[in-house]
């Protein structure tokens, strides 16, 4: 079973100080990657590296990403993403251009999105997508 990771999930699992859920998400993330379930999308990978403030940092986070090719993203993507967006909006429901995105991949590709955000709850209401749970 693949999973379209989202970034706040990533954030949690790379971030040094413990938060609130954080073993259960990480050890959930690792599952994934133990399997080889993860899968990535170009716009996650650059929000991750966005992040980065030092050269050295970044590029053990580019290679620690590089395992993980990223699904392509094609026109019919971006349209539905704004469609996505579109349909949200007229119920009152806001969200990010990549959020959007993000579910486009993962519902043209069957994949459940693994993250910790909580607007793709109130998206899940409007749009096709499946969220992926952690294993108890």
């Amino acid at each position: 079973m693949k999973v379209l990771v989202d970034t706040s999930v990533w954030l949690l699992a790379l971030r040094r100080t413990g938060t609130e859920g954080e073993p259960k998400v990480t050890e959930e993330l690792g599952r994934l990657i133990d399997k080889g379930w993860v899968q990535m999308i170009g716009p996650v990978r650059q929000e991750l590296l966005s992040g980065i403030r030092f050269d050295a940092q970044f590029e053990k986070l580019r290679l620690y990403l590089e395992p993980f090719p990223d699904l392509p993203i094609g026109t019919n993507d971006y349209e539905k993403a704004a469609e996505f967006f579109i349909l949200c909006r007229r119920n009152r429901i806001q969200g990010s251009n990549t959020n959007f995105l993000i579910c486009a991949v993962a519902a043209r590709h069957h994949l459940p999105i693994f993250t910790l955000d909580d607007d793709f709850n109130r998206y899940q209401h409007y749009l096709l997508v499946e969220l992926h749970q952690p294993q108890e």
